[in-house]
């Protein structure tokens, strides 16, 4: 499988494609990385240096690519963090040259808007470049709680409407959802829930909450979700697959007191869990 990642990147610790690309080829998926920033680290440090590369760069790169003649062979384009609405549009335009080289290829889009007790923390125009232009094309996207309420135009605080905004979210576009993280009335206050969503059905799956907070495990959980998925179909599964591997290296990086997700200690985590979690089917 090949798929290219169109991302930020950090040369110290792991966010962006510094946290999607390892754990990709660790399960065996050839990346194709395109990097929509070079950073010295993330920007949760308070400082940081580097620069944000700007959309000719990327279609350039792109271009490049396209130009080996290989973009038959990719098999979907995943996208994070996007610096601005015209970096969105470069992605876009990857998404539909893929998309033409290879009609069974597929786009994930992670709409990385903001969180809950932080708001909107992406530059103006790009929530609504997301909702308008991005969401509306990708064929799965892995909204965080926060995401979800903002794309579906509603709350989640139950998990019956946590169930209706997953339905107005797919029908902006999206086949497939898979929502990062749930805290509804019916999560225990120990317990951290995702919700993954497609015509098949939809499947919750729960986890022990960790006392930790770091960057990253979104971008890689995006990543494991979208590989499963396109390997398997069963989106189940997929979610059973991702989520249990990202638990293992949050309770590492938990384990070691780390600031930094510990991906590389971790390793293992990604290919053999040593903690699998069970998906649980929702009926309506």
């Amino acid at each position: 499988m090949n798929l290219l990642s169109i991302q930020s990147h950090v040369a110290y610790g792991h966010v962006g494609n510094a946290a999607a690309v390892f754990p990709l080829q660790r399960i065996g998926v050839d990346v194709w990385p395109v990097h929509t920033v070079q950073f010295s680290n993330h920007t949760g440090y308070g400082e940081w240096k580097g620069q944000v590369f700007d959309a000719g760069m990327i279609r350039e790169v792109v271009a490049g690519i396209e130009q080996r003649s290989v973009l038959n062979e990719c098999d979907g384009v995943l996208s994070g963090y996007m610096g601005g609405a015209d970096i969105g549009g470069a992605i876009l335009d990857a998404v539909a040259a893929v998309k033409r080289a290879n009609p069974s290829a597929r786009y994930c889009c992670d709409p990385v808007i903001g969180d809950v007790g932080r708001g909107i923390f992406v530059r103006e125009g790009i929530p609504e470049f997301m909702k308008a232009k991005a969401v509306p094309v990708a064929d799965i996207i892995t909204p965080n709680q926060f995401e979800l309420d903002y794309l579906s135009g509603r709350g989640s605080d139950t998990l019956a409407k946590a169930r209706e905004a997953l339905k107005a979210v797919h029908d902006l576009g999206p086949r497939a959802v898979l929502v990062t993280s749930l805290l509804t009335s019916e999560t225990p206050d120990d317990a951290i829930d995702l919700l993954a969503s497609d015509d098949t059905g939809v499947f919750r799956l729960r986890t022990p909450k960790l006392a930790l907070s770091v960057n990253g495990a979104g971008d890689a959980i995006a990543a494991l979700f979208f590989a499963h998925y396109l390997r398997g179909g069963d989106i189940g599964q997929a979610l059973a697959q991702a989520a249990s591997s990202i638990f293992g290296i949050l309770a590492c990086t938990a384990e070691m007191g780390a600031r930094e997700i510990q991906l590389i200690a971790a390793q293992d985590e990604i290919v053999r869990p040593s903690r699998m979690f069970e998906a649980e089917e929702l009926r309506a």
